[in-house]
């Protein structure tokens, strides 16, 4: 089968034909893969700023297929079924796992991460645990499908910060993917008070796509906006850049007793300064979100209530790329000019 695999030793990526993986175990999905995303934690994977397996693995911890076959113990689908495949688990024994965190889990969850620690999603075939297979609707699409791993992660983060009340003033960092996502579900629930800041033209026209209504603005005019007025705040900042000045500067433009929504992966050598006093001062609570515990249900959820009006690639600035075409697809993304690059296999 084709895939893209990644040599962490030598920080290369390569399209390659290798087997097809083996017959599931007892409790094992084979699952053919539809759609790929690429993550902004992908990028830094291939850059060597985010810890993954040491030996070459095949990438991709987003996606969506048709299972293929299944294990002799799997009741909860069966070949030919539509799926997404959540890429987390932990090791289900620990306190972390016990108490519903297994996302803090250090007793091992981590090896199982499919496309960081276990082969992933850019490939044509992929097998993965059962228990992170989850069959789709009749109406959700395996095109939507593959974002419900990133929806699946801002449904988590939506739950460490309400309530938000209709009326609040609200900021996004960044017109990736994550802060498309962000703007359309922040829609859905009838926020208008939003405004995005995104230094890269065809993001802000990508964005503008999903017609929203919302304030998409540079961060030079963010900036301004300040300096005219010392006063001028925003209720929460939803940071989706990663990008640690930003997310310092974003500080300073919170309303007392406001929120610093820190979703974006950013490199783990970078870091912030924060004034104490301030925080003190204007009591302020900086919430971090990381992955996805127990969050695909409310994300397939989600993708029934969004449906065609939010979810459609082009509105969303998604291009899809075969594997082959893996260079093309980094490159765009790097620089820009797409959201999101999605890998769409061949049927």
């Amino acid at each position: 089968m084709e895939a893209v695999q990644y040599d962490p030793q030598n920080r290369k990526l390569s399209f390659l034909k290798v087997p097809i993986p083996s017959q599931p175990k007892s409790k094992e999905v084979l699952v053919r893969v539809a759609f790929a995303g690429i993550c902004g934690t992908d990028i830094h994977i291939t850059e060597g700023k985010f810890p993954c397996r040491d030996t070459p693995f095949i990438m991709g911890h987003e996606f969506s297929g048709v299972v293929s076959a299944v294990g002799s113990d799997v009741k909860h689908i069966k070949k030919g079924d539509n799926v997404a495949v959540d890429p987390n688990s932990g090791c289900l024994t620990c306190d972390a796992c016990h108490n519903g965190n297994y996302h803090y889990c250090t007793g091992g969850g981590i090896d199982k991460i499919n496309g960081i620690y276990q082969d992933g999603g850019w490939a044509e075939y992929c097998l993965v645990p059962a228990d992170q297979v989850h069959k789709l609707p009749d109406n959700i699409t395996l095109e939507q499908a593959g974002l419900t791993e990133p929806l699946s992660c801002v449904s988590h983060g939506w739950d460490r910060i309400i309530p938000i009340p209709v009326g609040s003033r609200i900021l996004i960092l960044g017109a990736g993917i994550i802060g498309n996502l962000w703007a359309s579900v922040l829609h859905l629930q009838g926020h208008r008070r939003v405004i995005v800041s995104e230094p890269q033209e065809a993001r802000r026209k990508l964005l503008a796509k999903l017609e929203t209504g919302y304030d998409i603005i540079t961060p030079e005019e963010l900036k301004t906006r300040r300096a005219k007025d010392l006063t001028w705040g925003v209720d929460l900042v939803i940071d989706c850049s990663g990008y640690a000045p930003a997310i310092e500067e974003a500080l300073d433009l919170i309303n007392p007793g406001g929120i610093l929504c820190i979703f974006g992966v950013s490199s783990p050598q970078d870091r912030i300064s924060v004034s104490p006093y301030a925080l003190y001062k204007n009591e302020l609570k900086i919430i971090a979100v990381k992955v996805n515990p127990f969050s695909f249900p409310k994300a397939l959820g989600w993708i029934e209530a969004m449906g065609s009006r939010y979810l459609q690639y082009d509105k969303l600035g998604v291009k899809t790329y075969s594997l082959s075409q893996y260079e093309d697809a980094l490159k765009a993304l790097k620089k820009g000019t797409v959201a999101k690059a999605m890998f769409k296999m061949e049927k």
